[in-house]
């Protein structure tokens, strides 16, 4: 893969232990598909974070994507809605915030 221009978009989502089965299932079957089918990102991938300091779990989605474009195409078009399905779903249970970082090498 051709890394040159390409960006990284990473949503860290800090939850309650509870919900993390539901919340895992949910992001592979519906979530990371919706988002995928946007076309905007040409991979994924979902990470659980070992060494958070935060309570609860803590899993990243990351999506990449081919340019600039893209990535604005996503954030104006969808991650409104992208995050709000997730805070409807999860009220009060989870928190989330993203970043989005270039391949330098």
């Amino acid at each position: 893969m051709y890394l040159c221009n390409m960006l990284l978009y990473n949503v860290t989502v800090i939850m309650e232990e509870p919900i993390a089965a539901d919340w895992l299932q949910w992001m592979k079957t519906t979530q990371i598909p919706t988002v995928m089918a946007t076309d905007c990102f040409v991979s994924y991938r979902l990470l659980k974070i070992m060494d958070s300091p935060n309570e609860g779990l803590s899993y990243c989605v990351q999506f990449i994507s081919e340019n600039e474009a893209k990535h604005e195409e996503f954030r104006n078009l969808h991650e409104q809605q992208f995050t709000a399905e997730m805070y409807t779903k999860y009220p009060n249970q989870l928190v989330s915030f993203s970043t989005l970082m270039e391949f330098v090498g």
